[in-house]
């Protein structure tokens, strides 16, 4: 087979409901060199079979296997590094087994980093949690200060160029691994780009890790002070930064914070 122009890393565990559909949207791209890394990390056997069938009818679809066996499975850091470690196109994806990408969105997204010259880019999304959608906005440049706070980029829309980044796996973290990934990769090749266009949907589960809020602030901190070195007071201001913003988020809306609203 040709080499693919991105591979996508979907692991999933207990997505049973939503898996087709996930893999679905990727099969409806209008960009269609790709290849969708499916990575089983302790799954149902019902999530085991969407992803089986789906493997075998398209080529391009790859089913990979952490190999653990216990509930919890080895976590979503370690199942996306199993995939990048296999995976062979020049750009890498992400995706979650519970969202969802609109059909343009490589043909897009790749097209605007070419324009650009971006290494890493990211979009706009709605964040859909029951009947409410917003609007997640795409800051056109963030360099590694804006990186400094909350997460500003939603996993499920970022793209990196693995050709002049390199493969850069991510830290074997519960929570918040995505964002120490994206804070490296702004480091080793300059501001994240963002269309501001929605390609994406992020399908809110309560009880999904995302949900755990302290864990998330526990995991936020160790990625400032013990991933990047941070000194406590530079560590302290992005965790004011980060609070600051998830009040507003709790009264508004994460819609109404963003630029491009």
């Amino acid at each position: 087979m040709p080499t693919p122009a991105v591979s996508v890393l979907m692991p999933f565990h207990g997505a049973a409901p939503f898996l087709g559909a996930s893999i679905a949207s990727v099969c409806a791209q209008t960009r269609t060199d790709w290849e969708l890394m499916l990575v089983a990390d302790a799954p149902g056997a019902e999530a085991r079979a969407v992803a089986r069938a789906a493997a075998e009818g398209d080529p391009r679809i790859r089913l990979l296997d952490t190999g653990a066996r216990g509930p919890a499975g080895r976590g979503a850091a370690q199942a996306r590094n199993l995939g990048l470690a296999q995976a062979r196109g020049g750009h890498i994806a992400f995706l979650d087994a519970d969202d969802l990408w609109a059909p343009e969105k490589l043909e897009r997204q790749l097209a605007f980093m070419a324009e650009t010259g971006a290494t890493l880019s990211h979009t706009a999304y709605i964040r859909a949690s029951g009947e409410h959608r917003t609007r997640v906005a795409a800051r056109d440049r963030l360099d590694y200060a804006a990186m400094l706070g909350p997460n500003p980029m939603g996993c499920l829309t970022v793209i990196y160029d693995r050709h002049r980044l390199g493969a850069q796996p991510m830290p074997e973290l519960p929570l918040q691994h995505d964002y120490a990934l994206w804070l490296r990769l702004v480091r080793l090749g300059g501001p994240a780009r963002g269309l501001d266009e929605v390609l994406a949907t992020y399908r809110v589960a309560p009880a999904s890790l995302s949900a755990d809020k302290r864990a998330a602030v526990r995991d936020i901190w160790r990625v400032w002070r013990r991933e990047e070195g941070l000194s406590r007071r530079r560590s302290a201001g992005a965790l004011w930064r980060y609070a600051v913003f998830s009040l507003r988020h709790r009264r508004g809306g994460i819609g109404r914070l963003l630029p491009g609203r």
